[in-house]
């Protein structure tokens, strides 16, 4: 259940993403969703390393700024979810880094109100 909930907040997150940046489209939420989690899973299976790479290739730097880095990677592997799939189109790598930016603060913004739910809800989400 708890997927499924990470999904659906990821899912708001690019839809929010698209609607407030203009080099950022979707056309539709069931769109968002499926970037969501095409982004997820290339996020998973990419992300660590190119969080690694940045980091050694910046000689440590890309470590001890590592929110930027993890924005950087995020923004790496948005543009590749626009190369894989017809459903999102983003103009450039800074409207990517802004997307990934907006995207980090909703789902951060979403996972926060979850852990603040009342138990009633809390037990239906973990």
């Amino acid at each position: 259940m708890k997927l499924l909930i990470a999904w659906l907040i990821s899912s708001v997150a690019v839809w929010v993403a698209s609607k407030v940046l203009a080099g950022v489209k979707i056309q539709t939420f069931w769109d968002g969703m499926v970037v969501a989690a095409i982004f997820s899973i290339l996020n998973w299976l990419l992300g660590w390393l190119l969080f690694v790479v940045i980091g050694i290739a910046t000689l440590g730097l890309g470590f001890i700024f590592s929110f930027l880095t993890q924005l950087v990677c995020a923004a790496i592997v948005l543009k590749l979810t626009d190369a894989l799939t017809e459903r999102i189109t983003i103009r450039g790598f800074w409207w990517a880094f802004a997307a990934a930016f907006i995207i980090s603060l909703v789902t951060s913004l979403g996972n926060h109100l979850l852990d603040q739910a009342p138990p009633s809800v809390s037990h239906f989400v973990n």
